[in-house]
């Protein structure tokens, strides 16, 4: 270089600086190529709830802080995943007898709690044993009634029913709950836990609590031996608000990075800001049930028909909803077993046409309308009967605002109705339970499995029972006890069809819609597949897919490691 003259020394640098962009080129280019980016475990999570946690206990979760606490600390022997399907978690893998009444698990090798004690098939018997016990009162009890558990080795557990029940299953993501924690625990502390112990992908390392000695938040870490592996963000916290309004104050103060159980038009602000807002379809039916018995217009099938042609769903959904719902037609909603897709309801041209339609049904059927009273009557027995009724429904926000659009639909008609609105816990006890209403706005939660039993079956028409149409139907009740036994799930679609379209044929209810559930969370959060979700709490269901932190390494080691 030095016999270099000034003008090669220049060529030269020039050459090897081109030379060197190029080798950093083209080793960009080919780690562009041949790498890709993977989750790597790191990051935090501050989440927001309405509701304080008070048994943080799978037997005896009531709320859905309780739910959304429980769903993280502890596991069951399967676990649903986000698409609905059920899958091994503490268990290694199961069979069904063809009979449907005998299910044989078998654990996994090397399964701990989360305080390093081994899990046992004693632990699981002893979890349906506090399950089935009826001085502890568990919410779950229903599910394990008539339900006989043996332990045939110390890795398998037989279950065996009375009758065969399909939906059975699903009874099987329960938690489970650590024998040698709770073995000496007392009937009334039973379902109280200071520190909860669990299985689940996330352990509690801290619990901060005000001076009332209320849950202000916990503070939860992976477990690193959870069955199904260990989650990747490293850091969640779960804080608890008394209120919506609390919760959303101290999203907007940054005090909390995501939230659920807003209300859609709070979603729909929160989108328009950019925020993500995530939202699934949640198997739930909202509608107008009638009762024939206290209301005896309602046992005149036109009036029903006419009262269901009348009701704009779409409009609803719009006004009250922000298009975060579906228009359903039937009991069966998006999500469940048996839903026969989105069906059009706007098959009038317009409003007036929707309610000269179902005036005109009205009419037909001897109705006339009265000038002086503003109300549709009819001589019915050598009385003039007035169309009039009324609703009554809960003091939540929404179900205010969609039966006041109810009203004044169904006032076009010629209907006189009178809006009704409960407390929730007086609804509950003293309208709902003795069937004290004329009509209902109400709405039902139904299972993956879509076991409509209790909603439908007339043996269920009076409390505890859930049939808040007092619907009777023998061939319903037929449908329905054929579709828990049986095993093939292309049968038991059959049978659903059958009975939607005796219920259609009926019309002992007028559906409205199924709601979404709404998930408000950061960008940084990768990973969040909502597919469907029969609970606020299985947001949490792919929980382990979360990640936040990333890391490049090559295809062929990933493709390897897969």
């Amino acid at each position: 270089m030095s016999s270099f003259t000034q003008k090669q020394k220049i060529v030269f640098l020039l050459l090897i600086t081109l030379l060197t962009i190029s080798v950093f080129g083209l080793l960009w280019k080919v780690n562009s190529t041949f790498m890709i980016k993977v989750p790597v475990k790191g990051g935090s999570l501050t989440e927001g709830i309405v509701g304080i946690p008070r048994f943080v206990n799978p037997l005896f979760v009531i709320s859905d802080a309780d739910r959304d606490v429980t769903s993280l600390i502890y596991s069951g022997l399967l676990r649903a995943t986000k698409n609905g399907k059920l899958i091994p978690d503490l268990a290694k893998s199961y069979e069904v007898s063809d009979n449907g009444l005998n299910y044989r698990f078998i654990l996994k090798d090397n399964l701990v709690w989360q305080d390093g004690n081994p899990i046992t098939v004693d632990d699981i018997i002893f979890t349906i044993q506090k399950t089935q016990d009826p001085s502890l009162r568990s919410v779950k009890r229903a599910n394990w009634d008539g339900v006989t558990v043996e332990k045939i080795n110390d890795k398998e557990i037989l279950f065996t029913l009375e009758r065969p029940y399909t939906p059975f299953l699903e009874n099987t993501t329960m938690g489970i709950l650590p024998k040698h924690i709770w073995k000496d625990v007392s009937t009334e502390q039973f379902g109280f836990s200071v520190k909860p112990i669990g299985s689940g992908p996330y352990k509690v390392v801290a619990i901060k609590k005000d001076s009332e000695e209320i849950p202000k938040y916990y503070d939860l870490t992976p477990f690193k031996k959870y069955a199904l592996g260990e989650p990747y963000i490293s850091k969640l916290r779960i804080r608890f608000y008394s209120n919506t309004e609390d919760l959303l104050t101290a999203f907007n103060n940054n005090q909390i990075e995501s939230i659920n159980s807003i209300s859609p038009k709070s979603a729909k602000e929160l989108s328009s800001k950019g925020y993500r807002v995530e939202n699934t379809t949640f198997p739930r039916v909202f509608g107008v049930f009638f009762n024939q018995n206290q209301a005896k217009i309602f046992t005149n099938k036109t009036v029903r028909k006419a009262l269901n042609v009348a009701i704009n769903k779409k409009d609803i959904i719009n006004k009250v909803l922000y298009g975060y719902a579906t228009v359903i037609n039937s009991p069966i909603p998006p999500g469940a077993l048996g839903y026969e897709g989105v069906v059009n309801n706007d098959e009038f041209s317009s409003p007036k046409e929707r309610i000269s339609y179902a005036k005109g049904l009205l009419e037909a059927n001897g109705w006339k309308f009265d000038e002086e009273k503003k109300v549709m009557t009819k001589e019915i027995k050598k009385k003039k009967t007035e169309l009039a009724f009324s609703i009554s429904t809960s003091e939540v926000p929404e179900l205010k605002a969609v039966a006041e659009i109810l009203k004044k639909q169904w006032e076009k008609i010629g209907a006189r109705v009178t809006v009704k609105i409960f407390e929730e816990g007086s609804l509950k006890q003293n309208v709902i339970r003795p069937r004290k209403y004329d009509s209902l706005l109400f709405g039902e939660i139904i299972g993956r499995d879509s076991d409509l039993f209790a909603f439908w079956h007339s043996s269920q028409r009076l409390d505890p029972g859930l049939n808040i149409a007092l619907y009777a139907n023998i061939t319903v009740d037929k449908l329905l006890e054929d579709a828990r036994e049986i095993t093939s799930t292309k049968e038991r679609i059959k049978k659903y069809k059958l009975f939607q379209e005796e219920i259609k044929n009926d019309i002992p209810a007028v559906f409205l819609y199924s709601p979404n559930f709404i998930y408000v969370l950061p960008k940084k959060i990768k990973g969040v597949e909502l597919q469907s979700a029969t609970t606020p709490s299985e947001r949490f269901l792919s929980i382990t897919d979360w990640y936040i932190e990333t890391d490049n390494v090559w295809k062929i080691f990933v493709k390897n490691n897969q």
